[in-house]
């Protein structure tokens, strides 16, 4: 997000211009789609860009692969690829579950509840409407009172060591337990 310019809402493709349909909740529905171990890389690339544009592009597939990757990584993929560490080779290293603090799917109820408690937005009435880049934005400014960001500290928190705190330790290591994550399908 850079405030200097404005939100990714179009993209011109061979000189026609396009709507994206970047609100939050059909972001993260193609996200999960890209995630359907189930379904082949030309129905995920058909599917993807139909939910980005809203039209059937009449392409061969090649191209309709180029163009939706260049669309992913240009609006919602930047960040992650950007933030993906790498070997001397250039390769992406594996990632370990620790890495990961929050699940969108997951924790959806405490995002709710932290977006409904902090500025007063219910999520619902957003579909459609919130931008992918404002809904990353407002998640990230969360005030830390928030259940959702108490959860993310919860998670992160170092476990305490001296004398005297065996019951604290005991009782962060049961917060951490009920609130961690599970493996994904």
């Amino acid at each position: 997000m850079d405030l200097a310019y404005p939100l990714t809402e179009t993209v011109e493709i061979d000189g026609k211009t396009y709507k994206l349909n970047m609100s939050f909740d059909n972001v993260l529905r193609l996200i999960d789609m890209l995630n359907d171990k189930q379904l082949d890389d030309i129905t995920q690339i058909e599917t993807g860009l139909y939910m980005l544009l809203g039209v059937e592009l009449d392409y061969p597939i090649e191209k309709k692969e180029e163009i939706f990757y260049q669309i992913f990584y240009e609006t919602i993929g930047k960040e992650v690829e950007e933030n993906i560490p790498v070997d001397l080779d250039g390769n992406p290293m594996p990632q370990q579950k620790e890495d990961q603090i929050y699940s969108i799917k997951q924790d959806a109820p405490y995002i709710y509840a932290s977006f409904y408690q902090d500025y007063g937005i219910d999520l619902y009435e957003m579909q459609g409407k919130l931008h992918w880049e404002k809904f990353k934005a407002l998640l990230e400014g969360l005030r830390p009172d928030t259940k959702f960001k108490e959860i993310v500290n919860i998670r992160t928190m170092e476990l305490p060591t001296g004398k005297g705190t065996e019951k604290q330790r005991k009782r962060i290591k049961e917060l951490k337990e009920y609130y961690r994550l599970h493996d994904e399908p």
